[in-house]
């Protein structure tokens, strides 16, 4: 009960979705027309329909956490890249400060997630995930390069590697190569946090 309680208290405020949406369609626009690539060419990439990668980027439509994954490596940034911008003042360049976190809110998957790393260029991608009663990564597997990790601060974690089923619970942790076949979920309906460590390979 004090899990769900402290997890409720830290729930972000409310935000206009819509308009999250649009900054983040705008940003992926603005990334593939940088890099010269046409809706085709980032769709075979990335291995997302043309369709989608549209409805994207005019903010129609919220991508799960494996879109979000592909287009990530299709456009050579982290995922972090997409989130949104850090409140107005002065940030340490090592230090994340609690209330500087970004934040990346994929609504229609259940799925927050905050930024626990340092903008500066890294190997590693840095974060703590909120599951939502229900929430998931998405409805299909996702592999790629690179090494993921993680620690259950609260609730249950049902994580999926190569087609086999995993349940976490706090205190509970992990590590897997990204090239095994996962997606992970939250199969009850309290919320679920994790540290999350992905330290991506380019190939």
């Amino acid at each position: 009960m004090k899990d769900q309680a402290e997890l409720t208290a830290r729930t972000p405020p409310e935000i206009d979705e819509a308009a999250s949406d649009r900054r983040l369609g705008e940003s992926v626009r603005l990334l593939r027309q940088n890099m010269g690539l046409s809706l085709q060419e980032l769709g075979r990439r990335a291995g997302l329909s043309i369709g989608m990668i549209s409805q994207l980027e005019r903010g129609l439509a919220t991508p799960s956490v494996r879109t979000l994954r592909l287009l990530s490596l299709a456009l050579q940034v982290p995922i972090s890249f997409f989130f949104e911008e850090r409140a107005e003042g002065p940030a340490p360049r090592y230090i994340v400060r609690r209330g500087q976190r970004r934040l990346l809110r994929l609504t229609p998957s259940g799925v927050l997630k905050e930024s626990l790393a340092p903008d500066a260029p890294g190997q590693m991608e840095l974060y703590e995930l909120t599951l939502s009663a229900g929430g998931s990564s998405g409805a299909d597997f996702v592999k790629h390069q690179g090494e993921k990790a993680g620690y259950v601060l609260a609730g249950t974690l049902r994580l999926w590697l190569d087609h086999e089923a995993h349940l976490l619970e706090a205190g509970d942790s992990f590590r897997f190569p990204s090239t095994v076949p996962h997606m992970f979920d939250n199969p009850t309906d309290a919320p679920t946090r994790i540290v999350w460590i992905t330290n991506p390979v380019e190939t």
